[in-house]
């Protein structure tokens, strides 16, 4: 399976409960080197995906946070775009363990032949979820919502950098380096050259995903330093109370959040129907958190900020 590798996250809906005209229901798809992981497709998912240029290859793995429908009315079709397409890897399927059923009936919703594998991955308690082969750990936190739900986080392992000088200082180039690498020490000359002695420690790049929740503890240890924290923020803060009584967050306390967690990119989602313009989600998140904030826009492209 051959992919272009970068990592940028990929907007198919910004609605909450109901669509609007400009937004659909939810849906995002991160892609992140091989991987293409597909989070809380909602309605019109499959649509979504055609006009931002994917396909139900890039698809590795899905991630339903909880069984509302505009968080996951649009499995049914994905799954079965899956089977039509005849995706030749397996695809990992997360949920709640609690939403059983509700698996079962969105992925057997219609009749149609089952030509690719999906393995489901209830879950039932925070922590490390499996994900086979992809290069970083998945784990989930429980929210607090109506219905049961949790988000995910994704962490890459810390690595190193080679640094070009260091290389320099000790005479070292072309295939020497790779071997460097590959080995972690070298000997040349009677003596051993280590990894560390031409590198400097690179840091591992994160990704946070929260959806429908109050704030609680689940929220913050998901955006703890995240390179991006993708966050609903689906009222403003008028309506707290509101938000309180349903559980949802609003703008400010989305904003809040990032700044508290030393966030570096902040992407606001999830928006009631009953805004028009989102100006006022932006300024009243810019009140808390002065990094990057991204208002999220249907089939937008946000690039997973460079390396610290």
């Amino acid at each position: 399976m051959a992919r272009v590798s970068q990592r940028e996250l990929v907007i198919l809906g910004t609605a909450s409960q109901v669509p609007t005209k400009q937004r659909n229901h939810n849906g995002y798809l991160l892609r992140w080197d091989g991987e293409g992981l597909l989070f809380d497709p909602g309605e019109g998912t499959q649509r979504q995906m055609i006009y931002a240029g994917l396909s139900a290859t890039d698809i590795t793995r899905i991630g339903i946070t909880h069984f509302h429908g505009d968080h996951s009315l649009g499995l049914a079709g994905v799954v079965q775009r899956i089977s039509l397409d005849r995706v030749p890897h397996a695809v990992d399927v997360y949920y709640p363990a609690s939403g059983e059923r509700f698996y079962q009936r969105l992925c057997d919703s219609t009749a149609y032949r089952h030509h690719a594998e999906l393995r489901p991955r209830p879950i039932a308690a925070a922590g490390e979820l499996p994900a086979p082969d992809a290069g970083f750990t998945l784990r989930t936190e429980p929210l607090s919502h109506p219905v049961e739900a949790f988000g995910y986080r994704i962490d890459e392992p810390d690595g190193r950098r080679i640094v070009p000088d260091l290389l320099r200082e000790y005479g070292l180039a072309g295939p020497i380096v790779g071997e460097l690498q590959h080995a972690g020490s070298i000997e040349i000359d009677g003596r051993t050259i280590g990894l560390d002695q031409v590198s400097e420690p690179r840091p591992g790049q994160s990704f946070a995903f929260v959806m429908d929740t109050r704030l609680c503890d689940g929220v913050y240890a998901l955006a703890e330093g995240a390179d991006m924290l993708v966050i609903e923020a689906t009222f403003l803060d008028a309506e707290i109370d509101l938000a309180e009584e349903y559980g949802h967050l609003t703008a400010g306390q989305a904003g809040k959040v990032a700044a508290a967690a030393g966030v570096r990119t902040l992407v606001l989602t999830h928006f009631s129907q009953r805004y028009g313009a989102l100006d006022d989600h932006l300024d009243q998140a810019r009140a808390h958190f002065d990094g990057e904030i991204v208002v999220a826009e249907d089939l937008a492209r946000i690039p997973v900020p460079p390396r610290r």
